[in-house]
């Protein structure tokens, strides 16, 4: 599987942004997809993740109202649409499939990793 993400950029505090990231291969549809992101001088963090079929999202505390993941298996495409972008947010985003159906928090989890798009919030 390669992942190809997209939609980073430089917006200001308040705004939004929606990444994407195509998946190539064929295992896209059976697995869990997340979206990670790393600031500089900071540790990798979890940020949200998708069940195979959508069905099941998981959130971190920092971004639960504000961004929204979605999946469309037809397109071989993950998203997340980010609202209300914080300074805090500034980061390389990646996108990653699992080696399961379902999402998780845990990096560990995540087999394919994408090359990352990056998001700069200003204030």
């Amino acid at each position: 599987v390669q992942l190809q993400a997209s939609g980073g950029g430089l917006v200001q505090a308040g705004g939004s942004l929606r990444l994407s990231c195509v998946a190539s291969g064929r295992l896209f549809s059976n697995n869990g997809m997340g979206w990670f992101r790393q600031a500089p001088g900071k540790e990798r963090e979890f940020v949200s993740a998708i069940s195979w079929n959508g069905g099941s999202k998981l959130y971190a505390d920092s971004v639960k109202g504000r961004f929204t993941i979605s999946r469309d298996n037809a397109k071989n495409t993950l998203y997340l649409q980010m609202n209300g972008l914080k300074p805090e947010d500034t980061a390389n985003y990646y996108c990653t499939a699992a080696r399961r159906a379902l999402g998780s928090r845990g990096a560990h989890e995540y087999g394919y990793w994408g090359q990352g798009t990056q998001v700069t919030v200003s204030s």
